[in-house]
């Protein structure tokens, strides 16, 4: 039987690269391997990274969910033929008519400041909101629903690659989606959400003793976790809220996501085996 965990793939300048075939699906069939890829960005990639994409992956579609800002500070490498789409899933035009405690400039260089802004009182209310917002924003409902769109009618044999900058928490969210999509179990995709902490665990432990010595605690920890790594419990929380606000996952793919069961069919068809 395959392995449901997804594989961490060691690039040479990619990071938090993983393929998540093997996972199981519906009707016990499991995600084909080499046909998702979630990543961090591509700026970095190197000549070797890319033919990796190309001959390995077939990569057909990439969907980069960062901000224009930040794509355009650090544009990604083409991989030829696969076509590059845009998709910003966080609606900068709303957060600049509410009190932002984090400057957007400071999110290039986060790793400078976070553990001075984790003892904020706006800023802890901000990562506890981060997910339950994302989920309940019409904007980003449209982003996400788009990027389904696409891999629907990418053609049969191309292979998926999705990132945001550190690729954990857009790009989380957007194998959570199409997970769900292609009947994987609450826990798996969970499992999954949670594998970006060990991508960056040595980096996260690092900040949280920066913080522990300045008088922080679990409070300001998980600020860190939420920004510097992911934070699962919020995840499984806004899980929570989606059933209880969206009646259920199912529901929400239906309805906020546009996936027909027509469109879930064609997934299951292409990417489970």
């Amino acid at each position: 039987m395959p392995d449901k965990t997804p594989m961490h793939i060691v690039f040479d300048n990619i990071l938090n690269a993983r393929d998540l075939g093997g996972i199981a699906g519906e009707g016990g069939r499991h995600v084909r391997p080499h046909r998702l890829l979630r990543t961090a960005h591509l700026h970095d990639a190197s000549d070797n990274d890319i033919r990796r994409l190309q001959d390995e992956y077939n990569i057909a579609r990439i969907f980069d969910f960062r901000s224009l800002g930040e794509a355009q500070a650090l544009p990604d490498r083409d991989v030829p033929p696969a076509t590059h789409h845009l998709l910003p899933t966080i609606d900068l035009r709303a957060e600049r008519l509410t009190e932002q405690p984090i400057p957007q400039e400071a999110f290039l260089n986060l790793e400078k400041h976070i553990v001075n802004y984790a003892f904020l009182p706006q800023v802890k209310r901000m990562a506890a909101d981060m997910y339950p917002s994302l989920i309940r924003s019409e904007y980003s409902q449209l982003q996400y629903a788009a990027f389904l769109r696409l891999i629907v009618e990418t053609p049969d044999d191309g292979g998926i690659l999705w990132h945001c900058f550190q690729g954990k928490d857009r790009t989380g969210w957007g194998a959570a989606w199409l997970l769900f999509a292609l009947g994987a179990g609450r826990e798996d995709v969970i499992e999954d959400f949670d594998l970006s902490n060990g991508a960056y665990r040595e980096w996260v432990d690092l900040l949280c003793r920066d913080v522990i010595a300045k008088g922080g605690g679990e409070e300001e920890m998980e600020v860190i976790r939420a920004f510097m790594g992911v934070s699962t419990r919020n995840f499984i929380r806004t899980l929570d809220i989606i059933d209880s606000e969206f009646g259920g996952i199912q529901a929400y793919l239906a309805n906020q996501l546009m996936l027909a069961p027509s469109d879930i069919r064609t997934l299951r068809n292409r990417f489970l085996r």
